[in-house]
């Protein structure tokens, strides 16, 4: 590995370029405890949790391949950036790398004893994948949007990076008894998704004694997803912003006091509402908060992020505002690429004078080439990046002048496909192909489903997501999908065969979650014919500009659209359709192969 030097004041550098110093630390940390495990020196199951605290995660295929998770707070990532990430790709991995729906990047196949080397990469471009995983206070999220979106109250930009600076490598957040998430969004459309985390906030104002308002937040605590979804509860009406960074550290405090140790499966903070009631976790909560200016970690005024940076909001302007949120109709009329591309991955109407425009990534894959490409645009146009929670790039800083010439660089890297974030845009977990916990291979399906959409011209029909998870931890955001898929293993003649449950009506936003309700089970190979019939018959027979959930209700719900498909859950004869009974991407019969779980350790 490269050698780091250190100048007189203790500054450590490679070739001119400073490193942070808990960087270099972290590093420093992984090689000797990496050395000491492979002398035998470290047991295995304390390693592991070393190891997962660092951003690495053990891959289903065994041995030393590991998948490492970058962080990038509220999606924010810089050309150099980009450029190091290909690299990345090219020399530790596949040549290609993910996104997820937590705006976080990641590697698959890396070995172990590569590990090292490639947090140093990172470490020359400011990134980290320190508390990416294991039970810490994961990547902060928050709207891809913010600081360019038309119907913000504050720019959560700063704050999401107050929040991230605040809890990276903090003492109280280190052991959890479990993972700990937290969004943010700039207004009640919520495009963060701060509607089923164990602490989101969303930006709103108050009317004041004086006749004007004031601009906050809106806390809400112990959401969550996986096998058993809870939506968020607001924990208060109103959170000034001097005392947003001390109420989040005082529900991380609570969790870290009250979750449940001796049970993994019920130790999110979701339980505690459960558990405690809804009351007394509160007042647990604002006890904590009340007492926390004794605590040598105080963080209560306002941010020198926030600070610094600002966080007036983009506002409305004087142009047209583009729409946004999930089930916004968007009218495709267009007759060329670039005209349906315009009018469906265009974001218009902030009062800074910003446009910004969606870079379609199929299912959240990102080439060396589309890594290089997308840096190379960010610089020639001077925009900003940032990743989106439905595992695509919006680029924001744009005037309408760039848009023509925008198109064609994203055209020529194959990421300007039209209706990213609509009917074409699944979104899926990386399933069987890596992850121990998946019984199905979510990314294949994925596949077929868009493929299949093409086929039938439905590919860019508005007002409608379809996501999938290889399993019931909702990695993929089943839940909150208009058509959520999770797979499951079916038995059927005999044998196994992949299957998938369907979920429908799955929303969030306007400070609600409702999460999808169980259709019926279907054949892995009935899937995509299953959403072609949804999809179709949703475009033909919805009303002007209605969503789809509003649709669902209108026609009957999950039973007449079950009815629909009813069909569809048969196996064939296995001697006459064989493929039922292979999943997608593989050759061989269907066999549900779970490892060790990495998530609950």
């Amino acid at each position: 590995m490269t050698t780091i030097e250190f100048d007189t004041s203790g500054t450590p550098s490679i070739d001119g370029i400073e490193l942070d110093p808990g960087m270099v630390a972290d590093i420093q940390k992984f090689e000797t405890q990496l050395g000491r495990y492979l002398a035998g020196e470290i047991d295995e199951d304390v390693f592991k949790v070393f190891r997962l605290a660092n951003g690495v995660y053990g891959q289903r295929q065994g041995g030393h391949n590991q998948m490492v998770r970058i962080k990038a707070p509220y999606g924010a990532i810089l050309p150099h950036q980009l450029d190091k990430l290909a690299d990345i790709s090219e020399r530790y991995s596949r040549g290609w790398g993910h996104l997820t729906t937590r705006q976080n990047v990641q590697f698959h196949f890396v070995q172990l004893e590569q590990i090292p080397e490639v947090l140093l990469e990172l470490a020359m471009v400011g990134l980290t994948t320190r508390e990416a995983c294991s039970d810490t206070v994961r990547n902060v999220m928050g709207c891809h949007l913010a600081g360019a979106c038309p119907h913000e109250v504050l720019d959560i930009q700063p704050w999401a990076e107050a929040t991230f600076r605040h809890f990276l490598r903090n003492p109280i957040s280190q052991r959890l008894p479990r993972k700990f998430k937290i969004n943010f969004s700039g207004c009640v459309t919520d495009c963060g998704q701060a509607m089923f985390n164990d602490v989101g906030v969303i930006a709103v104002r108050r009317p004041t004694d004086d006749g004007g308002s004031e601009a906050g937040f809106r806390v809400f605590v112990a959401g969550g997803l996986g096998a058993n979804p809870h939506p968020a509860l607001a924990l208060e009406e109103f959170t000034t912003r001097e005392e947003l960074l001390p109420t989040l550290e005082a529900c991380v405090r609570v969790f870290e006091q009250a979750g449940n140790r001796n049970n993994k499966l019920r130790a999110r903070m979701k339980w505690l509402v459960d558990e405690l009631g809804f009351e007394e976790l509160q007042r647990r909560i604002f006890a904590s908060r009340k007492f926390l200016l004794a605590s040598s970690s105080w963080p209560g005024g306002i941010p020198a992020q926030v600070q610094d940076w600002g966080d007036e909001p983009a506002g409305k302007g004087n142009g047209p505002v583009t729409q946004l949120g999930q089930g916004v109709p968007v009218t495709l009329t267009g007759t060329t690429a670039y005209s349906r591309w315009e009018q469906s991955n265009v974001v218009r109407g902030a009062a800074k004078g910003t446009v910004s425009a969606m870079a379609w990534s199929r299912l959240g894959d990102v080439t060396a080439a589309q890594f290089r490409g997308l840096a190379d645009i960010a610089r020639e146009f001077d925009v900003e990046i940032r990743i989106t929670n439905r595992q695509n790039f919006v680029l924001r800083g744009l005037s309408d002048a760039d848009l023509e010439p925008l198109f064609a660089r994203l055209e020529s890297i194959g990421m300007a496909e039209p209706g990213a974030e609509l009917a074409r845009d699944v979104v899926a977990c990386p399933g069987a192909d890596t992850c121990n916990l998946a019984v199905t291979q979510s990314r294949g399906l994925a596949s077929a489903i868009g493929e299949a959409l093409e086929t039938a011209g439905l590919a860019e029909v508005d007002g409608i997501r379809t996501n999938i998870s290889g399993c019931t931890n909702s990695c993929g955001q089943h839940h909150i999908a208009d058509i959520g898929f999770f797979g499951a293993e079916r038995r059927a003649r005999g044998r196994s065969a992949p299957g998938y449950q369907l979920l429908l009506g799955g929303y969030v936003g306007e400070e609600q979650i409702h999460f999808g309700q169980k259709a019926l089970r279907l054949p892995a190979k009935a899937v995509p014919t299953a959403v072609v019939r949804l999809v179709s018959r949703f475009r033909d027979e919805r009303n002007i500009g209605e969503d789809f959930r509003s649709f669902l209700e209108r026609t009957g719900g999950v039973t007449a659209a079950a009815e629909l498909l009813a069909d569809l859950d048969e196996f064939p004869d296995p001697e006459t359709h064989p493929e039922y009974y292979v999943d997608y991407d593989e050759t061989g019969p269907y066999e549900a192969e779970v490892g060790d779980s990495e998530c609950a350790v």
